[in-house]
């Protein structure tokens, strides 16, 4: 993609920066922004803190035995607490004695102003998460009384995850995050957003995002705040200020590289008019309350032709004229035309041709009649630029000739930087979108980390993934490198789909069921979210993993996530776990097309009886249609749906 020069371009800024407001103000007017800032907070010391002089007295008699600090304004708020309770210089001269963690820069620098040096520091982006690797490699918790300044709020994610390492923590709060003395200029900011009245939201920090809300509630707005953030591009400074967006249900359109103001602004400035246009022509929303206003740019028809297809309202959850269905593997090996194609040509050289490619995908559309197209490719081609040498054996499957063996391989791994030389993918997004109708929407996708991770450790498929476990367990640093270099390929790599003519984009996890719940909440999640927050916005994203049910509260990602279940698992019970604001996909067991009509109508009904009519369900497969399967079963199986269904 070309590289745009930073510039607003008369957009209106909405930043809530307290302590920079005026440094935040100049910097978006010099990139063209029309700048609205009204400060979101003030730190409020907790009055007669007995709390603080506790934590003190115990750091000092040898009771605390590491202590984590996590802002530098939280720990001169602690200094100040104490300071007329107990020798100030007392509690300094012990802290220097113990293990002391700081979560940034801000935490070093307010240590180092009174004579201390920290022992050890997290790595950027400066989260909980990072804390916690670095607990993980340099420092064992377990047994041991860990001291938590916190900043406002409990960091629940932060306290569980050091009790599950066996520490026993002692929170201390010093000050606490309140409205600012003067709320008019707030007020008015959030009554402009409901209103339609800002293109850009800056956020600088996860308590601004608190405070924004809490206003917006308190002037019986929130709903349609809610609603025109479908209309404006929404920045984030960083991972800990996503997190509360997301946990929030606030949409998080970008977030820089690095954790710094000046950066978030000069990455808004560059992708804001894009996101922005791209978010206002494609965004539909999910649901629009009275009195919001209207979509500020008009959709094209083929826009509308393709949002208003089934499949599209599924995604959005919203009631189309039946359950759309279509099927994993749906243009493949057990229809005739595709094995003609393929007595000619290798599967690697035929996920190479587009031209091909989007035949044998139309084809298949055409033939069965399903709601949408998925593109004819494969999951491994994306680890060929990244260095793996890959062969599609005969009878064997795909083979990796070169795997990763032990921790220094990763250094050989590449990100992937450039679609150049997978560009052949992105041109079958585009062929195959060009042959379809226009109300038939194209679904890109890719592997997740962790299958992907699986098959370069594993050299090829495996039953333990012992291999791939043992590198996660045993060097977390190896893991978080090679995971991050993933997460940032696939993000690359569906963006260019959408690019490309993609609608919608699906991330496939097949190997995820070996993994328990506390492993892929701890070792896959965070580089899951990395994908979904760089995913262009608004384009529903499905997430499929298979093989362990308890992982479904896992997979809901961001608000635009469709959920996908595989057949191990009743849809009802699976949807009840996702949760009904979110679409969700499946699940019928493939076998089940290898039966008579009747068979295959009695689990079609029970699956569509178990969504209720529930809008948001898309019908599937629980996994890819089998080789042998007849492909009269699979028409059989769409009319079916759409004739069950039919609304």
């Amino acid at each position: 993609m070309t590289e745009t020069q930073p510039n607003f371009n008369g957009l209106r800024i909405a930043s809530f920066e307290s302590r920079r407001r005026d440094e935040m103000q100049r910097m978006i007017e010099k990139f063209g922004g029309i700048p609205f800032v009204s400060p979101s907070l003030r730190e409020v010391p907790v009055a007669e803190n007995r709390e603080a002089i506790d934590f003190a007295y115990q750091v000092i008699t040898g009771q605390i035995n590491i202590a984590i600090f996590l802002t530098g304004v939280g720990f001169k708020h602690l200094l100040t607490a104490i300071e007329k309770h107990l020798d100030k210089q007392r509690f300094l001269d012990a802290l220097s004695d113990i293990v002391t963690i700081v979560r940034g820069p801000k935490p070093v620098a307010a240590m180092r102003e009174v004579g201390i040096t920290p022992t050890y520091r997290a790595a950027e982006p400066n989260t909980w998460r990072e804390v916690l690797q670095l607990i993980d490699q340099q420092v064992p918790v377990a047994n041991q009384i860990v001291g938590l300044q916190e900043y406002g709020v409990t960091n629940r994610s932060l306290v569980a995850g050091l009790e599950a390492r066996g520490a026993q923590v002692a929170t201390v709060r010093v000050y606490q995050w309140e409205l600012p003395e003067d709320t008019q200029p707030l007020i008015a900011n959030v009554r402009a957003i409901a209103a339609g009245e800002r293109d850009v939201l800056m956020f600088t920090s996860a308590h601004q995002v608190v405070n924004v809300l809490r206003v917006a509630t308190e002037l019986n707005l929130e709903e349609t705040l809610r609603y025109q953030l479908s209309q404006c591009v929404v920045a984030s400074i960083g991972p800990t200020t996503s997190e509360m967006l997301q946990q929030l249900d606030f949409p998080v359109d970008l977030e820089p590289e690095h954790s710094k103001m000046g950066h978030l602004v000069l990455d808004t400035a560059t992708r804001a008019p894009n996101l922005l246009m791209g978010k206002r022509r494609l965004a539909k929303p999910f649901a629009r309350p009275q009195g919001a206003h209207e979509l500020s740019a008009d959709l094209t028809s083929t826009d509308r032709t393709y949002l208003d297809n089934p499949f599209m309202q599924a995604c959005r959850l919203e009631a189309g004229s039946h359950t759309p269905v279509w099927l994993m593997r749906q243009a493949g090996r057990y229809m005739s035309e595709y094995r003609e194609v393929r007595s000619k040509i290798s599967f690697l050289e035929l996920c190479k041709n587009a031209d091909l490619c989007a035949e044998v995908m139309v084809t298949a559309v055409e033939k069965i009649g399903v709601d949408a197209a998925i593109i004819f490719s494969d999951l491994l081609p994306i680890l060929e630029p990244m260095g793996l040498h890959l062969e599609f054996a005969a009878g064997d499957g795909p083979v990796i000739h070169n795997p990763i063996r032990q921790a220094s391989d990763v250094d050989r791994i590449s990100e992937l930087t450039s679609m150049a030389p997978l560009q052949y993918v992105a041109d079958t997004v585009t062929k195959t979108r060009a042959s379809l109708p226009p109300r038939i929407p194209v679904i890109g996708f890719a592997g997740s980390p962790f299958t992907l991770a699986s098959y370069m450790i594993e050299g090829g498929s495996s039953r333990h993934y012992a291999n791939t476990k043992r590198l996660m367990y045993a060097d977390p640093g190896a893991w978080d490198v090679l995971m991050r270099k993933l997460a940032h390929s696939i993000a690359l790599y569906l963006n260019a789909q959408i690019d490309a003519g993609a609608q919608c984009v699906q991330l496939f996890d097949s190997w995820a069921g070996c993994l328990s719940v506390y492993d892929y909440s701890q070792q896959i999640l965070p580089y899951m979210q990395i994908i979904l927050d760089r995913i262009q916005p608004r384009v529903p994203v499905i997430n499929f993993a298979t093989g362990n049910p308890a992982l479904l509260p896992l997979l809901r990602g961001d608000r635009r996530t469709v959920v996908g279940i595989d057949w191990r698992v009743e849809l009802d019970d699976a949807w009840k776990t996702v949760g009904y604001d979110h679409a969700v996909q499946g699940n019928l067991d493939p076998t089940v097309l290898l039966s008579d009509r009747a068979t295959i109508r009695h689990h079609t009904e029970r699956i569509l009886k178990l969504a209720g009519g529930r809008a948001g369900h898309i019908f599937n497969l629980g996994h890819g249609i089998l080789p042998n399967t007849p492909v009269e079963n699979v028409q059989y199986l769409v009319e079916l749906v759409h004739e069950l269904s039919a609304r």
